[in-house]
């Protein structure tokens, strides 16, 4: 177990090299060249945020750092380094032990799958995501608010492909209420919407939604549960990666209470390849991950950015990384000078060391530190060599990760695909009727027709009528009881009055709390 306030990283020369647990949340930055140690720094750390009670969330873009779920073991190839190296830093209660994972996956494939809707996801997030212009936005928008106003719940792709077809046909009505609707913003955003969906995408937005909590939590042992991400075919689409990265950071800031600076962080994020989050991206989009990096910190959440060149972090963002272990960089090109000599530029300078030479000097499994200090100042760069995992470097089999899937706290909850009435089939129930009526006006008159209720019922109506069939259903089930000598303390008028409250907190949880959280973004986003 590690020390309760610190994580051990390393040893420079006879010092120790620490990590400050109430430190944590000021984020960090892991860089080096491949093959230097990065992942296995970054496997080192996530066991230690474990062992000392803190959740971990972890992309694994390679497939590797699903190892940490296994102990490691003696026969490993490299076993005799790990060993030799723990040794080395007078590690004497070193011995190889596991770790409590579960596994995600937005595709379903390797994890859990994580699903939002695209009523929570909201137009702006989506507009990026689509790299939709002004004017598309400002149309995706309408489609959102229409949608709100009619309590149809947007749930996955399809349910706004069909409110977007919807728009276009109502398109001038739509235009006298809202402003401006022109079917060919319509057709280029569906146009968007079929590439995204050819990405993958479609399986990202659905139900179940992902319940942020279930990414805080420990074991039994009140070891914090390090949650892998299967990010080997997401960061093909770098784009819904990094706006999955914005969606999930502005939900844990919407979910997670205001803590400032506590002991320890409650959660803390690696994300391996971080260039991708920024490759190819606008300024507006690097500005918006740069305030939401900057307020997530408040909620006790520590970010941590792995990649091979610090320059692929924007300055603004690089600046708010207060802890760095940085492996070794190779001079090749001009942009790998400039890297080293920027890496170099943002430690605390030790008189000491050369930190430029060194940079392209060390060993794997070496690395610069440099990590806050409890008043908050960064401490003089060392260069460390750094602690070996306890857990199996290297992937784990299809068998083991069917094991731990089957024994995780969530099985059976994500694993199914819930799909409730929403727009899509509601649209089309209006279609249907629409035409069912026009035939009724030919057949009895316009007059005839307008005395009865309107085929398709509203929210508030189908959630009441399900409450009074309850009410109904309870009380002939009383009366047959009493008929059969049974008796029963349900009250039928209270069970159907709460099955109505029910349809209707159900009915409107979209539409409701997806415009909460769209306006939290929203004010990120702006």
């Amino acid at each position: 177990m590690a020390d309760a306030t610190e994580i051990f990283l390393g040893l420079a020369g006879d010092e120790r090299q620490s990590l400050n647990l109430a430190r944590a949340n000021r984020h960090g930055l892991i860089a080096g060249a491949t093959g230097t140690g990065k992942t296995v720094t970054l496997q080192g750390l996530a066991e230690s945020f474990s062992a000392n009670g803190v959740p971990v969330f972890v992309a694994d873009v390679k497939g590797d750092l699903s190892g940490v779920s296994m102990s490691g073991s003696s026969q490993f190839k490299h076993a005799d380094k790990l060993e030799e190296r723990a040794s080395e830093l007078g590690m004497n209660d070193y011995a190889y032990s596991d770790n409590p994972a579960i596994f995600w996956d937005l595709y379903g494939k390797q994890g859990h799958p994580i699903r939002t809707t695209i009523t929570e996801m909201g137009p702006l997030l989506l507009a990026r995501l689509m790299d939709l212009n002004d004017t598309q936005e400002g149309v995706l928008n309408i489609v959102f608010r229409f949608a709100d106003e009619e309590g149809l719940l947007l749930l996955n792709l399809d349910d706004l492909q069909s409110m977007l077809a919807y728009t276009a046909e109502n398109a001038k009505q739509l235009s006298a209420k809202y402003g401006n609707v022109s079917k060919a913003s319509v057709g280029a955003i569906q146009r968007q919407l079929l590439q995204l969906d050819s990405q993958g995408a479609g399986q990202f937005f659905g139900e179940p939604a992902l319940e942020i909590d279930d990414f805080i939590k420990c074991d039994d042992q009140g070891r914090g549960y390090i949650n892998v991400l299967a990010a080997d075919q997401l960061m093909r689409s770098p784009k819904l990666y990094a706006t999955f990265l914005l969606w999930l950071l502005a939900e844990l800031f919407e979910t997670l209470p205001e803590v400032g600076d506590p002991t320890k962080p409650k959660l803390v994020f690696f994300f391996d390849e971080a260039h991708l989050l920024f490759d190819d991206a606008p300024k507006a989009l690097e500005d918006k991950i740069e305030q939401v990096v900057r307020l997530i910190r408040s909620k006790g959440v520590g970010v941590f950015f792995v990649t091979q060149n610090p320059v692929d972090i924007p300055e603004e963002i690089a600046g708010q990384l207060g802890n760095r272990v940085q492996h070794a960089l190779r001079a090749f090109t001009p942009r790998d000078k400039k890297a080293i000599k920027a890496a170099a530029d943002t430690f605390r300078i030790n008189p000491d060391l050369d930190v430029e030479q060194a940079i392209t000097e060390l060993r794997v499994g070496e690395a610069l530190v440099s990590t806050l200090l409890e008043d908050g100042a960064p401490s003089i760069v060392q260069r460390t060599l750094i602690k070996p995992p306890r857990s199996r470097l290297g992937p784990v089999t299809v068998k083991e990760r069917a094991i731990m899937q089957s024994i995780s706290p969530y099985d059976g909850k994500y694993d199914e695909e819930i799909d409730r009435n929403s727009a899509e089939e509601i649209l089309a129930q209006k279609v249907i009727d629409a035409t069912e009526t026009a035939q009724e006006v030919e057949e009895k008159g316009e007059a005839e027709v307008g005395k009865r209720s309107r085929k398709s019922k509203s929210i508030w109506e189908k959630a009441f009528s399900r409450g009074a069939k309850v009410a109904m259903g309870s009380a002939a089930g009383m009366a047959a009881s009493t008929m059969l000598g049974k008796k029963s303390r349900a009250n039928p008028v209270h069970s159907g009055v709460t099955s109505a409250v029910g349809s209707v907190v159900t009915d409107l949880a979209g539409p409701v709390a997806g415009r909460f959280v769209r306006n939290l973004i929203g004010g990120l986003m702006r």
